[in-house]
Order: C-alpha cells, then sequence, then structure tokens
C-alpha cells in the first residue's frame, strides 16, 4: 500500500509532517510506504534532520503550495503543481491509495472532488468528524463540506456513517439520528422533515430526531445534519478543553488549597479531557468521493498526522469506498 502525504500542509509544515510519517512507519513496522510529497530540497533537509533514511518514504516533488489563506477553487487553477493537486492526482492515477493532509481545508475537499471525482450514487460528498460520547465514539456528518443540504443528501450521509460505523468502529448495527430542534417529526425546515421521511422508511437503525444535547449522550451512534450546523459544533466542541483548561488553572492560582487540590486531580483530568483531543482520531474523512482523502486540523501535531496516516490505511484495507457504493446501489 502507498500512502500519499502533503507534506506542506499545515501551520507546523514540513517538520510535523516528517515526523509524524515516521512515526506512522515505526508504529506499522514499514507495512506501507509513504510518499511525501511537496518540495524536494525542504522535505529531504527534514528527513536529514531526523537522520532517516526508511525505504518505506519516498519524496515527491511539487513546486507549489497551497496557502491556508488561498481560496479553494482558484488555486486548482493557479496552483496546479501543488503539494495538494499532486498528491490527490497520484491517488488518481492509482500511484498512490489514499491521500492525507492537514493543509487548506477547502482546497483538499476541492480538489477531491474534481480530481477524484464523486461516489457513483453521492449527491454530495461529506466530511465526517467525530465526538466522544458516554457510549463511545460518535460520528457526525455533515462537518462542513456542504453548507446547505437537500433531504436525500442527509439520507446519503446517514448510509455513509452508517458503513464507516460499522467498519471504523465495529457497530454492528449503527444507530442514526437527525440532528432536528426537537424530537418530534414535526419539528425543523422542510428539507429535515422530508429527511426524518426518508430514513424512517429506509433499512437504516434510525432512531429519530435528537437534539445537540444528545450528541455527548451517545443517544445516536450516527447523526447528520447540513455542514453549516455540524461545522459550528466541531468548532464549539474544539474551544472547550483549552477553556476549560483556562479556568481551571485560574481557580488553582486563588489559594494554596486549591493548587492541592489541583496538583492532585491533574491526571484525572488530562485523562478526561483526553477522549476531546482531535490528535487521538488524527484527522476526518471526506466521505462519497473515489477515493480515501482524510483532512487534518492545520495545528496537527505529529501524533494527529500519524494517526490521519493509520486510519487512512485502515480505510483502504476495509475497502470503505466499495462498502459504500454498494450500500447505495442497493438503497436506489
Amino acid at each position: 500500500m502507498r500512502i500519499a502525504v502533503d507534506a506542506m500542509g499545515g501551520d507546523f509544515a514540513p517538520r510535523n509532517v516528517v515526523a509524524g510519517v515516521l512515526e506512522a512507519l515505526h508504529e506499522a513496522d514499514n507495512r506501507f510506504q509513504v510518499l511525501l510529497v511537496g518540495s524536494e530540497p525542504t522535505i529531504q533537509a527534514e528527513l536529514n534532520r531526523s537522520q532517516s533514511n526508511s525505504a518505506a518514504c519516498e519524496v515527491v516533488n511539487a513546486s507549489q503550495v497551497i496557502e491556508m489563506h488561498d481560496g479553494a477553487t482558484t488555486v486548482l487553477k493557479q496552483k496546479k503543481d501543488s503539494s495538494i493537486v499532486v498528491g490527490i492526482t497520484l491517488h488518481k492515477e492509482g500511484r498512490a491509495d489514499a491521500f492525507v493532509s492537514a493543509g487548506n481545508t477547502g482546497a483538499v475537499m476541492s480538489a477531491s472532488m474534481l480530481i477524484l471525482g464523486r461516489t457513483e450514487g453521492v449527491g454530495r460528498p461529506t466530511i465526517g468528524t467525530f465526538f466522544p460520547s458516554e457510549r463511545g465514539v460518535c460520528l457526525l456528518l455533515d462537518a462542513g463540506a456542504s453548507v446547505d443540504c437537500k433531504a436525500q443528501h442527509l439520507y446519503e450521509f446517514a448510509v455513509m456513517g452508517s458503513i464507516y460505523a460499522q467498519e471504523m468502529f465495529m457497530y454492528e448495527r449503527p444507530t442514526v439520528g437527525l440532528l432536528n430542534i426537537g424530537e418530534e417529526s414535526s419539528k425543523g425546515s422542510e428539507a429535515a422533515k422530508e429527511a426524518h421521511q426518508i430514513l424512517k422508511n429506509s433499512n437504516l437503525n434510525f432512531i429519530g430526531n435528537v437534539e445537540g444535547g444528545d450528541i455527548l449522550r451517545g443517544k445516536a451512534q450516527v447523526v447528520v445534519c447540513d455542514g453549516f450546523v455540524g461545522n459550528s459544533i466541531l468548532k464549539f466542541a474544539e474551544s472547550v478543553p483549552s477553556f476549560f483548561k483556562g479556568l481551571l488553572a485560574r481557580q488553582v492560582e486563588k489559594s494554596i488549597y486549591s493548587r492541592i487540590v489541583g496538583l492532585l486531580v491533574r491526571g484525572t483530568l488530562r485523562a478526561a479531557f483526553k477522549s476531546l483531543d482531535y490528535e487521538e482520531y488524527g484527522g476526518v474523512p471526506l466521505l462519497g468521493v473515489n477515493g480515501v482523502s482524510i483532512i487534518g486540523h492545520g495545528k496537527s501535531t505529529p501524533k494527529a498526522i500519524k494517526n490521519m496516516i493509520l486510519k487512512a490505511e485502515e480505510m483502504v484495507t476495509k475497502n470503505i469506498n466499495q462498502r459504500i457504493k454498494e450500500a447505495l446501489a442497493i438503497a436506489r
């Protein structure tokens, strides 16, 4: 297996990317090969600094870099030799089995859709993101790929999410919830009410509408919504750990007793916040394209990069795309 990695993507590239690649190869005992895509001299210098001469790591030169502020669609015309476009093209041409990037999210999504194309039966691809819950991991779709969704798109998200949760999280028959402003089927927008009816009549394990508070309670293992709502929830959730850490830090400074208590519970708090740490999940999958495309956080650490690569390997091994295609074909 060969996984193409955008070596120039992210706030701390290529150092964090190269370090994460080497960690992934070490943990996987070199069972796959990584194609590091980007400026060859820059990447090679980082590999030399890391004192790595891994035979499982190959550098593929790309002369341009898509910056975080670049427009998602214009760069595909202006920066055709960027690490994102070159990496996804390698995947399209069969020279790589997956693509991983912590770079410009919009550019990765646009390039993946335009170069790889959509899976047959998919109206709109979707980004899935993960939340810890009282009953295990909850997969939420969409997290920002499609701001305005029709009922059919929400249904497709549910199908793709169910396959992913079944294969990647080993949920036997994942429960599916439609995010809404109330549990009643009559609540929400016209698209939500229509989606409720489609999901109810499908062969999915649909449990009805769920509300925002039900995500962390684990009421549903797969939750579907439009990308505007999903991305807002994601960004709010990402801010929670740092907010509480700052809040606790201010509290422990108030007295000696508070400092002692803070020291005693520090390990417990660190373990509790671990489930909210994006590094543990690595990146998020773009489902509904003809390939495996994993998108990471711009601030990704080597650990996050490592987990993104391992997730890509698992998706390829479990043939997630073919399973999605088959499920949508049956649904039609």
